[in-house]
């Protein structure tokens, strides 16, 4: 039997029409929707859908675990941003060569919303990430709540507030990430709360995704 397609160590006993290989039930697994792009006729995201491996709920329970009471005292203008920052952040690490680590997710976060809060005392100041990565990607993020602040218009100053607040909380997961939920696949441990990040928005999307019409297959990205 053929190993898997996808980790190369175990045997590969799934046809995957993600991949158009064979891959192992873990991969299958763990890998669903995170990794693989997963077309909606796949039986094996339907049989997921209705009764989630066991594997799979103890990892979102641990994911839940670990991120709710983090932020689960924020206000819901808060929560909205955390999830607005936490998007760019995922989107430019996909396109970044090099990817970020959660150190510069951190650090990006924090100098991020360090200026915000220097210009809230009426001080204009530019911090300044301290890796190329972070400073990139803290540039990524400024642009973003820039244009946030700005289609807010007259409530721009709680806008900024907020995401002062939602940054704190963001370096804070990341910096906490790699010791509480290490991750042993892709970037290893130094990229967990990356990891974990990618896997609560993709079931997330996963659960408001509708089935489809039976006669009308598509692609769940």
């Amino acid at each position: 039997m053929p190993t898997c397609a996808l980790c190369g160590a175990r045997k590969a006993k799934r046809a995957c029409p993600g991949v158009a290989r064979d891959i192992c039930p873990a991969c299958c697994g763990t890998k669903r929707l995170v990794e693989i792009a997963c077309p909606s006729v796949c039986p094996y995201l339907s049989a997921a859908r209705t009764h989630p491996a066991a594997v799979v709920r103890r990892q979102q329970d641990r994911d839940l675990r670990f991120l709710l009471p983090r932020i689960r005292d924020l206000s819901e203008a808060q929560y909205r941003v955390f999830l607005f920052v936490q998007a760019v952040v995922l989107q430019h690490a996909r396109q970044a060569v090099p990817a970020p680590l959660d150190a510069d997710v951190a650090d990006a976060a924090a100098t991020v919303a360090a200026t915000l809060e220097t210009a809230g005392k009426g001080i204009i100041y530019a911090h300044h990430a301290t890796t190329v990565p972070a400073e990139r990607l803290a540039a990524e993020i400024t642009r973003a709540v820039a244009d946030l602040a700005r289609r807010a218009g007259a409530d721009a100053g709680r806008v900024e507030r907020d995401t002062a607040m939602a940054l704190r909380r963001l370096e804070g997961v990341a910096r906490d990430a790699q010791a509480e939920v290490p991750d042993q696949s892709q970037g290893g441990p130094a990229s967990s709360w990356i990891a974990l990040a990618t896997r609560v928005t993709s079931a997330a999307a996963a659960a408001q995704t509708p089935e489809p019409e039976a006669d009308k297959p598509r692609i769940v990205l």
